[in-house]
């Protein structure tokens, strides 16, 4: 298995909304970029929730994500798996991201959206009892990434379209 370690978060103190990813897949952290293969839905969802040009380089998608108090990061700090599929993540190599001191400096966040099932399940079985966090509120999103082919990206798009209610 191969080791894989996360990127830091992409936050400001006053976020108040959080995106969780479970890990990122090989080509982001090739790129050492979000979200970077060219098939995850990700960044053209934003774009169309945002009203922003596609064609924005890395540093300024991530930039137009901090000027809507939005906060982007993964449930883990590093894993074992080979390849991109959160199905191949070695359960007993988990090492999950410090979200007590994530919350502490981000005390605003009031929402956090899971980017699909197995970042919500990650979270619940390796950080929710670690936190009390009581006035936050927590909602699963269909995963971005191609390999959930069975929602259509307006399908996606529709149900992401929570985030522009509390933006």
């Amino acid at each position: 298995m191969s080791y894989k370690t996360g990127f830091p978060p992409i936050a400001k103190p006053n976020a108040r909304i959080l995106i969780l990813g479970s890990m990122p897949g090989q080509k982001s952290l090739d790129e050492n970029q979000y979200y970077a293969h060219p098939r995850n839905s990700f960044w053209p969802i934003m774009y169309q929730l945002l009203g922003i040009d596609k064609k924005l380089t890395y540093p300024k998608r991530k930039q137009l994500l901090l000027d809507n108090n939005i906060a982007l990061w993964d449930v883990l700090k590093s894993c074992h798996r080979e390849g991109s599929l959160d199905a191949d993540i070695e359960p007993a190599s988990i090492e999950p991201n410090d979200f007590i001191k994530f919350f502490s400096k981000h005390n605003k966040i009031k929402t956090v959206f899971f980017n699909g099932n197995k970042a919500e399940q990650l979270f619940k079985k390796h950080i929710s009892k670690q936190i009390e966090q009581a006035d936050i509120n927590y909602y699963r999103l269909p995963s971005t990434s191609p390999a959930h082919a069975a929602m259509s990206f307006e399908q996606k798009l529709l149900k992401w379209g929570v985030i522009k209610n509390i933006i």
